[in-house]
């Protein structure tokens, strides 16, 4: 029935949702601080092509086994979790010092430079999430139907999308190692902004290709330096539920860009979309300035 259908996903996306502060936080604890960026765009990527696997396995599986059979795939990626648990090395952070609180959400607010930080990049995860689903949901399906294409759907776009974010992830983690995340964010933020527009371009649909890719280039590729930059400014014993209620609020909030956007054309017209999620672009630059511990200096030499 559709209602078990929302009951499991409801109970797949509390599993995927906690793992993210919980890899982000392995991440943190194994590498280098000044390698936290590139680090989390090669697992962005690590994404991107369990997302290319899933799909060429539903082709595969779907039309000769079904359904059924596709799901039992997804035990892989449990087993496999089940092996790295029990050969991961904790980190010695969480053996030391057990006075301290650990995993307190109200330790995110805990001053009032805290609290903008962490309510700042909430809004930023927001627009993110939002973003996300617009420009690579909504939007090219509009344009596929203006131009008459039938590329929704199928691999060829998603493979071109997949390609640009991923070297998008790659390009973002590097310019934020090397020269901070304020550049970062504000260059790949102003591009999705603009990007909105340029998939109105196309004629074609290899052009059409091109410009998704492009526009996954920079809408995605900001996704993995989250993950860096929360890890970066908050401390062990409260960084895994940093990332968590961050990005996770940014998904709650952020998912309702669909019915928002829905709404949108049945009342206005696809241009008041396009003003829409270019400007929730727009805010999140502002916000992302009013972040004193994104500027470089005090990025870099954040404990």
């Amino acid at each position: 029935s559709l209602t078990l259908i929302y009951l499991c996903r409801f109970l797949a996306g509390i599993g995927a949702g906690g793992e993210y502060g919980i890899g982000m936080t392995v991440l943190a604890e194994s590498f280098p601080k000044k390698q936290l960026g590139r680090v989390s765009s090669y697992v962005g990527v690590a994404g991107q092509l369990g997302a290319i696997a899933a799909s060429l396995l539903a082709a595969w599986v779907l039309p000769q086994y079904g359904w059924h059979a596709l799901f039992l795939f997804g035990l892989f990626p449990v087993i496999i979790t089940f092996f790295i648990r029990h050969h991961l090395v904790e980190s010695r952070s969480f053996d030391t010092d057990e006075a301290r609180p650990k995993g307190q959400i109200k330790a995110l607010f805990k001053t009032r430079q805290l609290t903008h930080q962490t309510l700042a990049l909430m809004v930023m995860a927001v627009v993110q999430i939002a973003g996300y689903f617009g420009l690579m949901n909504w939007l090219p399906t509009m344009m596929q139907q203006q131009l008459h294409l039938s590329v929704a759907g199928s691999s060829t776009w998603m493979l071109a999308t997949i390609v640009g974010m991923s070297a998008g992830m790659l390009t973002f983690g590097w310019i934020l190692d090397r020269i901070g995340p304020r550049v970062a964010f504000s260059g790949f933020l102003l591009a999705s902004a603009a990007g909105v527009y340029v998939l109105t371009l196309p004629k074609n649909m290899t052009g059409l290709l091109i410009v998704g890719a492009l526009v996954g280039y920079f809408s995605n590729g900001m996704f993995a330096g989250y993950g860096a930059i929360v890890s970066r400014l908050y401390p062990a014993e409260v960084r895994a539920t940093a990332n968590n209620v961050i990005m996770n609020v940014g998904r709650c909030v952020g998912g309702f860009s669909s019915v928002i956007i829905g709404w949108l054309l049945d009342h206005y017209s696809i241009l008041t979309v396009m003003l829409f999620i270019s400007t929730l672009y727009l805010i999140s630059f502002v916000v992302m300035l009013t972040v004193q511990n994104l500027k470089a200096e005090r990025y870099f030499n954040h404990l």
